[in-house]
């Protein structure tokens, strides 16, 4: 009687273990809220990592590392519910290309347009492929390295922390199934069930739905639209919006945030702040006619499977006191970090209800969950790197940038949302490293005035640096 019950206790722990690692596979809402508005939107958002060696690299080293990259989070594609209502799931994916894309050579004066070009060959999270990399030889000797990946896929944590375990030749294995290896029919039953089981939480997320809604209204009402200053433009041809990369001096830039009573995080911040008020971010009538600074926290681990391992937090900063004097603006970014750690933002609890939300009405969720009413200014600090990270051949890197790239972006949409701006930061190598993408309406836009902004901004704080 004792051995039949550990058997059924047994038995029930498997089909336990088995139904947690089917959950595991579904994707989380914000994944799929990520997704499905690159599905309505036809705006695929991705991120660009790029290595610069001022000599020819180890195209073997490249090559174990492209192998080793697709064996964890670049290993996976996400497969649709056949439910028009279910959740998403991740799948496997095929194995990376043997053969390396290295390219013809070219002058250096022509590597920022190889860049560009890098950064518009399609990615796609569902059909493939979800990541791709490029070898540029320049005819000085120097070599370029370009890594274009989806964000649905990973956000800029989980793709450094992928790169890392890639370029030590570590493996993660999620246990993922190949793609469409359930029936329809199973799939079907599956997915209905697991709707079944999320229906408290979406009762739940319903009714506050309502409140939000309510107090929000305003908000709702006008998400997407241009703001008032915007002219509307009819032009639907795509655009490549301008990145560039500065590289300051550790030290400097160290003393430069105590001399002004903040941290590295504060004098990040106040840089975008001048730098949003130079493309016309700030927004005059708000109480303190600041600019809003649109900052991602991450919490990730290092056993997430999400894609999106973060929280945002709005905080609204003076530009104008900024250059000299970050007391206020460091106090304000640990007030918003604090609030967030004790009190979840009620705009994300929405997420759940994404699979229910009309395509036509998912861009204006997005637009109130994350403020883009408002002109944000995002910034990204992802911190002191590992060095490992500027070694993909093996050896150290000259110089390591991360974008963040849109593709297929239409004028008149980037036209209409005010343009943006958005900043990556990381510290590695004696070097802080601040990656600009930005566009601003009505207005040029290009590499060479987005550079000529940058230097101008450093300048503000007494800061120098070389700009890519």
């Amino acid at each position: 009687m004792s051995s039949r019950a550990e058997t059924l206790r047994a038995l029930r722990a498997r089909r336990a273990s088995k139904r947690a690692a089917l959950q595991a596979d579904y994707l989380a809402p914000v994944d799929q809220a990520s997704f499905q508005m690159s599905r309505a939107t036809g705006r695929a958002q991705g991120m660009q990592c790029v290595w610069i060696y001022e000599r020819p690299v180890d195209l073997d080293g490249v090559r174990r590392f492209q192998q080793y990259f697709g064996r964890g989070l670049g290993g996976r594609l996400i497969e649709p519910s056949p439910l028009p209502f279910g959740r998403h799931r991740w799948v496997a994916s095929p194995p990376p290309p043997t053969e390396l894309d290295i390219a013809a050579p070219r002058p250096r004066s022509e590597f920022s347009d190889w860049l560009d070009e890098r950064s518009q060959l399609p990615v796609d999270p569902e059909f493939g492929p979800g990541w791709h990399l490029g070898v540029l030889p320049m005819t000085d000797g120097s070599t370029a390295i370009a890594l274009v990946g989806s964000h649905c896929l990973a956000d800029g944590v989980g793709a450094v922390l992928q790169t890392v375990l890639s370029i030590k030749e570590e493996t993660r294995d999620f246990g993922l199934r190949p793609p469409r290896s359930r029936s329809r029919a199973r799939a079907l039953a599956a997915d209905a069930r697991q709707t079944l089981h999320d229906v408290p939480v979406l009762a739940r997320t319903l009714k506050n739905a309502g409140r939000l809604a309510y107090r929000k209204r305003d908000e709702l009402m006008t998400a997407g639209g241009s703001p008032a200053a915007t002219p509307v433009v009819s032009d639907d041809s795509v655009v490549v919006i301008p990145a560039v990369a500065m590289f300051v001096d550790i030290d400097e830039w160290d003393r430069k945030a105590a001399d002004l009573g903040g941290n590295s995080y504060a004098l990040l911040s106040a840089v975008g702040a001048k730098l949003g008020e130079r493309m016309g971010r700030r927004h005059h009538d708000a109480d303190d006619g600041g600019v809003t600074l649109l900052i991602a926290i991450s919490d990730r681990t290092l056993d997430d499977t999400r894609a999106h391992a973060m929280e945002f937090v709005n905080v609204n900063v003076d530009p104008e006191q900024v250059t000299a004097d970050l007391t206020e603006t460091r106090a304000r970014l640990r007030t918003a970090i604090k609030k967030l750690r004790e009190e979840s933002d009620e705009a994300f609890e929405l997420l759940p209800l994404t699979p229910f939300v009309p395509k036509r009405a998912i861009q204006k969720l997005g637009d109130v969950i994350f403020g883009f009413n408002d002109l944000p200014v995002a910034c990204s600090n992802l911190g002191d790197m590992d060095p490992t990270l500027g070694r993909l051949d093996g050896t150290d890197a000259d110089y390591v940038m991360l974008w963040g790239v849109d593709q297929n972006v239409k004028r008149c949409d980037i036209e209409r949302a005010g343009g943006q701006l958005v900043l990556v930061s990381a510290r590695m190598n004696g070097r802080v490293i601040i990656c600009i993408t930005a566009y601003q309406s009505g207005t040029e836009n290009s590499k060479a005035h987005l550079r000529e902004l940058a230097t101008d901004t450093l300048a503000e704080f007494d800061l120098a640096g070389v700009i890519v």
